[in-house]
């Protein structure tokens, strides 16, 4: 699913500011839910999912199912070029993800993970 990750589909894929800050909190944080998604960016959740649906497409998201959550994580087999572009615009800038950070960070009853069987 990764193959056609060129520059121009990743670029086109993160052509728009929802879409980029979905993959730095996910970047950030390796994985999150939905619920958390919509708190940290505090927009709806039909958006949310529409932009998530969107980057999985593209082949930049992977998710699974846990009871009644729904987590999105970066794609494993994401090419390192795709994790360095990332890391790097993330590191860059905190500052302009800070007030999504700050509320994922506050946000009450984040759902628990089940911790992965050996």
């Amino acid at each position: 699913m990764t193959d056609h990750l060129t520059p121009t589909t990743v670029f086109k894929c993160l052509a728009d500011e929802t879409r980029v800050r979905l993959m730095l909190l996910i970047t950030r944080e390796e994985e999150l839910c939905v619920c958390e998604l919509t708190c940290a960016l505090d927009e709806s959740q039909p958006k949310i999912s529409r932009h998530l649906a969107q980057l999985r497409t593209c082949g930049l998201l992977a998710d699974r199912r846990q009871g009644q959550w729904v987590y999105y994580r970066l794609h494993p087999n994401l090419p390192d070029w795709v994790h360095s572009v990332l890391t790097t615009v993330l590191e860059a800038n905190k500052h302009w993800l800070s007030p999504d950070s700050k509320r994922l960070d506050g946000m009450g009853d984040r759902p628990e993970r089940v911790a992965a069987c050996c």
